[in-house]
């Protein structure tokens, strides 16, 4: 792919980011408590879900491999940061943590399969291509130390939300509850928090415009759904705590009040 063709398609991809965005204010992504059967067939949650995420570490690892002789330590540590989220959301967490009983409808399997196929694409591709700037001086570089440290900052804080979700069902057998611990003492969605700060730190430690561009669309996807989110705990749960906020801390936005 030329420079010029790449950069049409990053700029079609960012837009397409932006319609997402401004789509899902307005219609909630019908999938887990939002599960509705107007949306047309669907297959089971968990292998839907398996389905869906699969492609992320796959195609990435199968182009780092074709397209890389030798890969630079930075490239290898790059590898290793994508992988360890991606094999753990695409085949551990639909297995062992909060997935939801409801089927998946096929649409929105469908449209996160072929988002992971380019978002994956586009990375990978980025980061094989640039040995040269991912030499090992790159280790050095601020811009890697402060991404690197972010993207596992957002690591922790993105499982541990999870897990305290997880206590939920496993302890009280119910699907839904009010979460307790940890960021959720702020935030309805620290789960979703932690996710934008990953991927922002690995916009950082990438330095990549392709980074930057899957940043756009987590947040894009999350912060409406956190929002969806957040209204339905206070509309589902009376006791729900009313100084919590949807997903930023201590910051009322216009989202929220919307």
């Amino acid at each position: 792919m030329s420079d010029i063709s790449f950069r049409y398609v990053l700029i079609a991809w960012i837009i397409i980011a932006a319609l997402v965005f401004i789509s899902l204010l307005f219609i909630v992504a019908p999938y887990g408590r939002y599960f509705r059967r107007s949306f047309g067939p669907s297959i089971n949650g968990r292998l839907g879900w398996v389905i869906m995420e699969a492609p992320a570490p796959l195609v990435f690892a199968a182009l780092f491999i074709t397209d890389i002789g030798i890969a630079t330590i930075v490239q290898t540590i790059f590898l290793v940061m994508w992988l360890t989220h991606y094999l753990d959301r695409a085949f551990v967490y639909p297995l062992k943590f909060r997935i939801s009983s409801r089927p998946l409808p096929l649409i929105v399997l469908i449209a996160g399969f072929v988002f992971n196929i380019v978002n994956a694409y586009l990375n990978s591709k980025y980061i094989a291509v640039n040995t040269l700037k991912y030499s090992e001086i790159w280790l050095h570089d601020a811009r890697f130390i402060a991404g690197f440290i972010i993207f596992v900052l957002g690591f922790i804080v993105n499982r541990h939300s999870d897990y305290i979700l997880y206590r939920i069902r496993s302890k009280s057998r119910q699907e839904y509850g009010i979460p307790q611990g940890g960021l959720y003492r702020w935030v309805s969605c620290p789960n979703y928090l932690g996710e934008i700060i990953m991927w922002m730190g690995w916009a950082i430690s990438t330095w990549s415009p392709v980074a930057a561009a899957f940043c756009f669309w987590t947040v894009a996807n999350l912060v409406p759904r956190a929002r969806s989110h957040h209204l339905w705990y206070q509309i589902n749960f009376k006791d729900f705590p009313s100084g919590r906020h949807a997903i930023i801390p201590w910051v009322w936005t216009m989202l929220i009040r919307l």
